[in-house]
């Protein structure tokens, strides 16, 4: 059966209440089992809501977060478009089974470079799945971690590298010279 590794994006309103959260607000956010769609739904919560809400079911995964309103940032047009968070996006959007290992190795990275962080970890009949919250759009990144044996991990590495940057270097030819190059003295120069 084929996981549904979608983003899920920050609500904001509570999702029990209705009401705006506020810039600064800590909030519970929750991702459900979705049985309309065999996937994942996300569902955002004031605290004291939280607290206070019906039973709608175990979460798949909870964590605490604080509410920033989401930020439009306008894009230079001269950005390269495969920065990673936008090829982990692409990836995960299109969830193809080869580019596992890759999706996997992109929110390790992101997640060093303090862009994503991870809220939580499941065990899933697949394996092991990890929640990752992006620090300023509250984006939520379901990856699956493909337990890359160390082997594989400079292959796997270089597999995305290529993939951020997909121009090849072209390679200079040096030409070898046997003999050491002597310089021409100014009589010989007359002599031509």
């Amino acid at each position: 059966m084929k996981e549904p590794w979608s983003i899920k994006s920050r609500a904001r309103v509570c999702a029990a209440t209705g009401e705006a959260f506020e810039e600064g607000q800590k909030v519970r956010a929750a991702i459900f089992p979705d049985p309309d769609s065999s996937g994942y739904l996300r569902k955002d919560y004031a605290l004291d809501a939280w607290q206070a809400r019906e039973e709608e079911g175990t979460p798949f995964s909870n964590w605490v977060t604080t509410y920033e309103p989401p930020v439009i940032e306008e894009k230079a047009e001269d950005v390269v478009d495969q920065d990673p968070e936008s090829l982990l996006r692409r990836m995960v959007e299109e969830d193809e089974a080869h580019t596992e290992n890759a999706r996997y190795i992109l929110a390790v990275m992101l997640e060093r470079k303090k862009l994503l962080r991870e809220t939580d970890t499941q065990e899933v009949p697949t394996g092991m799945l990890r929640v990752y919250e992006q620090r300023k759009t509250g984006d939520v990144y379901i990856i699956k971690d493909p337990q890359i044996p160390l082997s594989e991990v400079d292959q796997v590495q270089q597999e995305v590298k290529e993939l951020l940057d997909p121009t090849p270097v072209p390679e200079i030819e040096v030409a070898e010279t046997t003999e050491p190059a002597t310089e021409e003295t100014p009589a010989e120069r007359e002599e031509e």
